[in-house]
């Protein structure tokens, strides 16, 4: 039967569930509002949908590559808290995720729930798993970067930290070694910048700004400040710009001097919840809370 989209609005409005899912309860039930209601809480969908304006800042990044090497991706993948980013069921799911954006051509959060995977789509199983582990999780934002030669992932501190790098050159066993060498300094070391090139001229100008205005309340005489600026900058370059900080494995090298005539085309950084606010609650007032609810 059809579905109007008047009655998948109404659905979602009595019980906080997905548009997919409201769409397939009243598909299962013929349009019978109630029904549908009925549906989504015994699958744990509207359970699920309480705990959605709850923060999810722990969680893990997880990463895949093709068999090829051309293709690479990470995901974050937030839950509420550190203990449920260690449960298989999360995990798996976790990989899954990383899996199905290294398959598919896809541009953003919205796209990767909507696809199914085993009759459902990512949306659905989400919130089950919601409902299942008793937290909020959410699919936060992925990166898939396709090369003309080669990628390279890195995890760090167990997936709490991920790398990704775009590269050109051949993809030989001491490149590769490179490559990982080179994701793993970006881990480390949290780069801005690729390179000197990268750095707008607002952000060059707000710097020197500020650096001039220190040395001026140092007392440096205003006919040298020029000259000492030029070699804070290049400090601010080689701090701030993979390829020019000094190589985390030989600090006589720069990132640059080590990739030799590997090129590092591009890097993406994710750090687990960075801008996202932690939220810590009294736990005697969360068990008061669920008591009534």
């Amino acid at each position: 039967m059809s579905i109007s989209a008047k009655t998948v609005m109404e659905l979602r409005a009595k019980t906080n569930a997905g548009m997919m899912d409201c769409k397939k309860a009243l598909i299962e039930t013929n349009g019978d509002m109630q029904a549908a209601i009925d549906y989504l809480r015994e699958k744990g969908i509207t359970k699920a949908a309480k705990k959605a304006g709850r923060i999810a800042a722990e969680g893990l990044v997880f990463n895949a590559i093709s068999a090829d090497n051309k293709i690479g991706v990470m995901v974050e993948f937030n839950s509420e808290t550190d203990f449920a980013a260690k449960n298989e069921a999360f995990l798996k799911f976790g990989e899954t995720l990383a899996q199905v954006v290294l398959e598919n051509d896809i541009k953003t959060v919205d796209e990767l729930k909507a696809l199914e995977v085993e009759g459902e789509t990512i949306e659905t199983k989400l919130n089950t798993m919601i409902a299942t582990i008793g937290e909020n999780m959410n699919i936060r934002r992925f990166e898939r970067v396709v090369s003309d030669s080669f990628v390279s992932t890195y995890l760090h501190m167990g997936g709490k930290i991920g790398v990704i790098l775009n590269l050109k050159g051949e993809a030989s066993e001491e490149n590769m070694i490179k490559a990982k060498d080179i994701a793993m300094h970006a881990a480390a070391m949290a780069p801005d910048f690729l390179e000197k090139s990268e750095v707008t001229q607002d952000i060059l100008d707000k710097e020197k700004r500020i650096l001039r205005a220190q040395l001026i309340e140092e007392g440096k005489p205003e006919n040298i400040i020029d000259k000492i600026l030029i070699g804070k900058m290049n400090k601010f370059f080689e701090e701030n710009c993979l390829l020019h900080q000094k190589f985390v494995k030989d600090d006589k090298i720069t990132v640059e001097k080590y990739a030799g005539d590997l090129k590092v085309v591009s890097f993406i950084r994710y750090k687990l919840g960075e801008g996202l606010e932690k939220k810590s609650e009294d736990f005697a007032a969360e068990v008061a809370a669920q008591m009534k609810g």
